[in-house]
């Protein structure tokens, strides 16, 4: 997978034969959603030429906002009208694969939200739909786009800090449970919770960052102390909704075992006494240096801390690399349209298989946190 590898401003030109513009559709109009048609918007040679989502008023508030000509409330009747190349999928876990899958059989190229789908097995059957279609599916990891991670990114691919041999990657909320008795704390339509819905940037951003180490053994352990008592919704998310019981964590920590010795931390939480600003951070530890990030109040400020630590003629050379802003959903949403255009000698480099190996990491850490013991992929 190489979709994280593009930073151009437009997206590359169509092959020979294909379509001047491209038509794309976008399905669920939340923030995600909304963030997708922005970029979308902003794209040369590219037309938003249907939505799909169930809240009628901003359903249709955005299909004005946007011009575009065709708006539905089921995912199904925009695929069935047609006239599309590309889609977006932003909506409840549980919906990624049975969107995803019937777009890719209709011959649609495919961008998905994280997690690619509630588990491994259902992510399996989405990149199986994308070989056999000859289709793109990329899935949206926004936060590795972040300005301050490729500065690290580069500090450590050009041996700034050695070999890395031990990392740490958290996202801690203090009271961020997206709403409580909502499908994000129902098992069966998220998939889990912290650790499957934030969990999995940090997991995300942590080997894009090494270099794609390949997980041979994960240890994790899960805890749901404050969510079945109500508590941990905060102000920004309603803890008031009751539809559905709290049946998944509120915190993860989970140990990886990486070929070649090294070893990684995951920690995620919704709910958890610390302090108020939620947190995304890396550690890690080289040969030859170490480095910190740190945003606070995640995922907002555009440029978090970031230091490198490392050492010169013996003395401490420890210094800032200098940071850019980075472009989250717009950078994904170019990214996908440029694969898409790039035609089948590169799709096959887009089947979802990078987003599908994040999936099956964290099915091996809840079937660890289950059975109390290692379990190896």
């Amino acid at each position: 997978m190489n979709n994280e590898q593009q930073s151009s401003a437009q997206p590359a030109a169509l092959p020979e034969g294909a379509p001047a513009e491209l038509r794309v559709g976008v399905v669920g109009i939340g923030w995600a959603g909304q963030q997708h048609l922005k970029a979308y918007a902003a794209l040369d040679g590219v037309s938003i030429v249907s939505l799909a989502g169930m809240e009628q008023e901003l359903r249709d508030s955005l299909q004005a906002e946007h011009s575009i000509p065709n708006a539905f409330a089921d995912w199904k009747e925009m695929l069935d009208h047609g006239g599309l190349d590309a889609i977006s999928v932003a909506v409840p876990t549980f919906l990624h694969a049975p969107i995803t899958i019937a777009a890719l059989e209709r011959g649609v190229h495919v961008l998905s939200e994280k997690p690619i789908a509630r588990n491994a097995v259902e992510g399996q059957a989405m990149v199986d739909a994308a070989r056999k279609a000859g289709r793109v599916l990329d899935v949206a990891f926004n936060h590795r786009r972040r300005g301050d991670i490729k500065a690290l990114k580069e500090v450590i691919d050009e041996g700034g800090l050695g070999r890395p041999y031990y990392a740490k990657a958290s996202w801690l909320r203090r009271s961020g449970i997206p709403t409580i008795g909502s499908w994000f704390t129902n098992p069966e339509l998220a998939g889990g919770g912290p650790l499957a819905d934030i969990g999995v940037h940090a997991l995300d951003y942590a080997l894009h960052l090494l270099g794609e180490p390949k997980v041979v053994a994960v240890s994790a352990a899960t805890h749901s102390e404050l969510g079945p008592q109500g508590r941990g919704g905060g102000s920004a998310y309603s803890a008031l909704a009751s539809s559905h019981a709290f049946e998944v964590e509120d915190f993860a920590s989970a140990f990886l075992r990486l070929e070649g010795g090294g070893t990684l931390l995951i920690e995620a939480s919704w709910a958890t006494y610390r302090e108020t600003d939620d947190l995304l951070d890396f550690t890690v530890y080289g040969t030859d240096g170490g480095a910190e990030l740190k945003v606070q109040g995640a995922p907002f400020p555009p440029v978090g801390q970031l230091r490198v630590f490392t050492d010169k003629d013996g003395e401490s050379a420890d210094y800032v690399p200098p940071v850019l802003p980075g472009r989250a959903h717009d950078a994904v949403v170019e990214d996908f349209i440029t694969a898409v255009r790039g035609g089948g000698e590169v799709w096959g480099e887009h089947d979802g298989s990078l987003a599908l190996y994040r999936a099956q990491i964290i099915d091996a850490c809840y079937q660890s946190a289950l059975e109390q013991r290692e379990v190896r992929l």
